[in-house]
C-alpha cells in the first residue's frame, strides 16, 4: 500500500493508523504548492482533486478521504480493535465521532481560520463555533478515557490530529483538561510518535 500524504494536514489521521495497524506501506510525500511527487510525478494522476491523504492499495485501486481510509485500514486488522466491528452500535457511534470531527470540526472551523482570504471578523465567529464544539467534547470525556469509553479508537486519533492545528491557529487548550488528557494519551502512543518524526512534526502533546 501506498499513502499519499502533505505534512501536518489531515493526512496524519490514516498515516497514525497505518503505524498502528502494523500492515506494510509507504508514505509518499506530496507538494502542496505543485501538487508534484518527490519522483517528479503528478500526484492529480492519483487523486484528480489534488488534495490529500489517498490510499493506493495492492490491486492499484484509490480510496481517498481521510475518514475512509482510517476506517478501511482498521477493518483489515480486526484483531488490533482499531474499530468496533460493523454492523454494530458502537460501530455507528464511532462514524458518528468521526463525522462529527470532520464536519464540526475540521472542515466547518480550522479550515476556515486557515483561510487567507477570510476576514478576521468571520473568523472570529468560527472561533466561537469551534469553542462550543471543543466544551462538547470536553463534557463528554469527563466520565471517559477515550472517545467511545474505556477503548482506544480511530476517532481519538482523528480528534487528536485536528486539535493538533491549534497551535498553528493560537487556540489555547487549557479550558479543556480532558481533550489535553486524550492527547497525551494518543500522542504518547509509539504509532502516534512515529508518524510525526516521519512528517518532522513536534512530538510533544501539550
Amino acid at each position: 500500500m501506498k499513502l499519499y500524504y502533505l505534512p501536518g494536514t489531515s493526512s496524519l489521521f490514516p498515516h497514525i493508523v497505518l503505524f498502528e495497524s502494523g500492515l506494510s506501506f509507504a508514505a509518499v510525500r506530496v507538494n502542496g504548492r505543485t501538487k508534484t511527487l518527490e519522483n517528479g510525478g503528478d500526484y492529480r494522476a492519483v487523486n484528480p482533486l489534488g488534495y490529500v491523504p489517498a490510499l493506493q492499495v495492492e490491486d492499484g485501486s484509490v480510496l481517498t478521504e481521510t475518514v475512509a481510509i482510517a476506517q478501511y485500514v482498521a477493518d483489515r486488522v480486526p484483531a488490533m480493535k482499531l474499530a468496533p466491528p460493523n454492523g454494530t452500535f458502537d460501530r455507528a457511534r464511532l462514524q458518528s465521532w468521526l463525522n462529527f470531527i470532520s464536519s464540526e470540526m475540521h472542515l466547518g472551523c480550522f479550515c476556515p481560520l486557515f483561510d487567507g482570504e477570510i476576514p478576521l471578523p468571520v473568523k472570529a465567529i468560527f472561533r466561537r463555533r469551534l469553542d462550543n464544539r471543543l466544551a462538547h467534547v470536553e463534557q463528554h470525556l469527563l466520565q471517559r478515557t477515550y472517545l467511545l469509553g474505556d477503548d482506544f479508537s480511530i476517532a481519538d486519533v482523528y480528534l487528536f490530529v485536528v486539535s493538533n492545528w491549534a497551535r498553528s491557529v493560537a487556540l489555547d487548550l487549557s479550558p479543556y483538561p480532558g481533550l489535553l488528557a486524550l492527547r497525551k494519551r494518543v500522542g504518547t502512543r509509539p504509532a502516534a510518535q512515529v508518524a510525526m518524526r516521519s512528517e518532522n512534526l513536534i512530538t510533544g502533546c501539550r
